[in-house]
């Protein structure tokens, strides 16, 4: 089963300009998930899709393929599922035989692992039905939805599921949730077809919650930077 790495970065950010080549920890952010999957020996081919050209020379120096994305595809607006597709047409219309499966690979995961990006195409090959697959974190008790509220113009305060959050007050009654982790894959028939990476039938293989980390916002640079320093996650493929 042919994979490919394709690694959005585009140039642009409301939260932090240029977040993609933000230093982590004295490396640019955009290292860590290229460095995750190249370790993982799992994917054939890397690609950074990208608008800036900074970013594209960083991709060059990484020793990974830069892609310049159209100018209609570089827009906040702009879909990455869009982006991948578009990607996926112009490779075949240049006469390049495409891969069975496209890994999307997020620069605001820093903390991707390579056995992870294995062990998820290793579910994905597992099931043949499956036409995409990604993996996921536990959520939080207090961020559990059944938890969660919502304010009135006035202030006031609402709790959308609050018939479910009578029958179950403490988190062992709850059933349980999961948030976003940091991996997805999906096969390219599916993608060229339009269902974008969350393709259905889509299942889900759980990772510790650390791993899932998300940069976005320049108060996360502090806190990815404190938990490398405690040791919280490993990062053996950086050294």
């Amino acid at each position: 089963m042919k994979a490919w790495g394709l690694v959005p970065a585009r140039g642009g950010s409301k939260s932090i300009p240029l977040k993609n080549l933000l230093p982590l920890a004295g490396r640019p952010l955009l290292d860590y998930v290229v460095r995750a999957a190249r370790a993982s020996g799992a994917l054939s081919r890397l690609v950074c899709s990208t608008d800036h050209e900074r970013i594209a020379a960083r991709a060059r120096e990484l020793e990974i393929e830069a892609d310049m994305r159209p100018a209609a595809l570089a827009t906040d607006e702009a879909r990455v599922d869009d982006v991948a597709r578009d990607w996926l047409e112009r490779t075949r219309g240049r006469g390049e035989e495409l891969p069975h499966v496209v890994v999307l690979l997020q620069p605001t995961s820093p903390f991707l692992q390579p056995q992870q990006v294995r062990e998820l195409l290793a579910l994905l090959g597992e099931r043949p039905h499956a036409r995409s697959v990604h993996n996921v974190c536990p959520v939080p008790h207090n961020l559990h939805c059944w938890n969660q509220r919502v304010l009135a113009a006035d202030g006031a305060v609402q709790f959308p599921f609050e018939a479910e959050r009578e029958r179950a007050r403490n988190k062992q009654q709850k059933p349980k949730h999961y948030a976003f982790g940091n991996l997805i894959a999906v096969r390219t028939e599916a993608l060229l077809a339009g269902e974008g990476f969350y393709a259905k039938p889509s299942y889900a293989r759980p990772i510790p919650q650390a791993y899932a980390f998300d940069l976005d916002q320049p108060s996360d640079i502090g806190i990815a930077e404190a938990m490398i320093a405690a040791g919280l996650v490993g990062l053996d493929h950086m050294a």
